[in-house]
């Protein structure tokens, strides 16, 4: 007898639904919803959970030096760790910014718990909002 793995399914977000009902994210998308909800939330922005987010847009107008993204890379690491605990491994989550004139590159480094595989997210922020 044969096992199959069954792939866990989500809500997806920015939550959509059609005529079959909600729409629905499998672990490594939902994993970057996740990512992207930390980012773009702004501290104090979620009535009860107000440490929740990085706020990430409010940095491009921030100066370019070394402390101001040491220190964003601890707390953008530090909120990830938080949300996606048991989705993955706290100790792999790596940050690394890179500050461009217009938009900040925030590429994030991490291991899915459950099936220990690397991913790699890449995100753009400029004025206008997200890329990714």
């Amino acid at each position: 007898m044969s096992r199959r793995l069954v792939s866990a399914e989500y809500l997806s977000f920015p939550f959509r639904v059609s005529e079959e009902g909600s729409s629905k994210s499998v672990r490594e998308s939902h994993v970057r919803e996740q990512i992207e909800q930390v980012l773009y939330t702004d501290p104090q922005e979620r009535v009860f959970r107000p440490e929740f987010g990085a706020g990430i847009r409010r940095l491009v107008f921030e100066p370019n030096n070394a402390t101001l993204w040491s220190l964003t890379r601890r707390r953008i690491s530090a909120s990830l760790a938080e949300a996606l605990y048991g989705e993955v491994d706290p100790e792999s989550i790596e940050v690394r910014i890179d500050a461009q004139q217009e938009y900040l590159i925030v590429n994030i480094s991490y291991m899915l718990a459950a099936i220990g595989r690397q991913e790699n997210q890449l995100f753009k922020v400029n004025t206008g909002g997200m890329s990714g």
